[in-house]
């Protein structure tokens, strides 16, 4: 794809993206956080517009993306449609099909990929456990080999999707070792018996179900293994990148969006017979939040020609981790200012910057925390 081609199909993609957040999303976030969430043929309605297949094979029912593209669906969903709730779970199967993609067998790919790819289906992603966090390879739940089944026993916790996910990957201990080594990816259907899930409540991304998943004697058939026994680790750190890419476009989205709404407000909102805007001291605060959208925006494009380019090393990792920092960074500077320039209008629920300022600590945290990307980058940039 030439230079030309790529800003022409970059273009188109982000008016159907805008179009579709603006009036799929963006005029019934508010009542979906009400409600606790959002309507099921959303997926569909997403699906119709190739937006859930982006970046997968066609025999599957994706289409193939650059990075590049990846950028622009990310960025446009989530600067109009404002909601960090309704993107998680809308493509949460940006974390729950990449393993079935890479490790899945030729069967489990076609059973699995295209339904969730047209919305009829959706994917979910378990890691994390009540005991332990981003140290993965501490992992305790497991798999045991009985027949041609797996038995899984164990909990996860923090599941976007997780309520109502299909088809779930997890990550399980299939030895008995301790480490790294030992850890697989099953992919469980949501169907199971001995599966359980029970709602979590929280702070931001109120319409989208975060679930508790329990585990107890789950059967499992081996067919589902994705990959070999223990190659799981691997895996997922590759998984980890792609997310906390996405995480990066999806805070620069939602950092035009506190700023789009403050600029608006500043222009119109009068104070001692003066719009806001004419007020230099916030002038400046609008600037601030410019300088550093600008700044992220240009660092993403960089990072996203790299990955085009084949650059996808320890280096390009290091940077993904660092650039997730920045862009959160950036997007909680902007809910703030937002907030502070909409006033008491900006305590308010319904206003987007009201919304982002309490969405903006999970995208800290998700994929990795801030500290946690401090000590990847060092590592694989050589510091220690």
């Amino acid at each position: 794809m030439t230079a030309d081609e790529l800003r022409e199909a970059r273009a188109a993609l982000a008016a159907t993206v805008q179009r579709f957040a603006r009036t799929e999303i963006a005029s019934h976030v508010t009542a979906w956080d009400a409600a606790g969430e959002f309507p099921r043929a959303l997926y569909r309605r997403a699906a119709d517009l190739g937006l859930l297949g982006l970046g997968y094979p066609e025999e599957y029912g994706g289409t193939p993306a650059t990075h590049a593209l990846r950028l622009t669906l990310w960025v446009n969903l989530c600067r109009y449609g404002a909601s960090g709730g309704v993107l998680a779970s809308l493509l949460s199967h940006n974390i729950g099909l990449p393993p079935v993609l890479a490790l899945g067998s030729e069967d489990v790919k076609r059973e699995v990929i295209p339904p969730v790819l047209a919305g009829e289906r959706i994917a979910a992603l378990a890691i994390t456990e009540p005991g332990g966090g981003s140290d993965v390879a501490a992992l305790a739940a497991r798999a045991r080999r009985d027949g041609d089944d797996y038995v899984v026993d164990g909990e996860k916790i923090f599941i976007t999707s997780g309520m109502r996910a299909d088809w779930i990957t997890v990550a399980v201990r299939t030895g008995d070792g301790k480490g790294a080594k030992d850890i697989s990816l099953l992919l469980v259907p949501g169907d199971s018996q001995g599966l359980s899930r029970s709602r979590l409540d929280k702070m931001g991304w109120l319409c989208s179900d975060t679930a508790h998943l329990r585990f107890d004697g789950v059967r499992v058939p081996a067919r589902y293994l994705l990959g070999e026994e223990g190659a799981g680790f691997k895996a997922i750190m590759g998984n980890f990148n792609g997310e906390r890419f996405g995480i990066a476009a999806a805070a620069l989205g939602f950092s035009m969006a506190c700023y789009d709404e403050a600029l608006a407000w500043a222009q119109q909102r009068k104070t001692f017979g003066s719009p806001l805007v004419d007020h230099q001291v916030v002038r400046h605060k609008l600037i601030d939040m410019q300088q550093r959208i600008r700044g992220t925006a240009a660092w993403l494009e960089q990072v996203a020609a790299r990955a085009d380019a084949g650059d996808t090393g320890a280096d390009w990792v290091g940077e993904v981790c660092v650039l997730k920092n920045h862009a959160t960074q950036t997007m909680q500077f902007c809910a703030d200012a937002g907030v502070q320039i909409l006033g008491g209008m900006g305590y308010m629920r319904g206003t987007v910057c009201e919304r982002l300022y309490r969405e903006v600590k999970v995208l800290t945290i998700g994929g990795g925390t801030e500290e946690i990307m401090k000590d990847l980058a060092a590592r694989q940039w050589r510091l220690i």
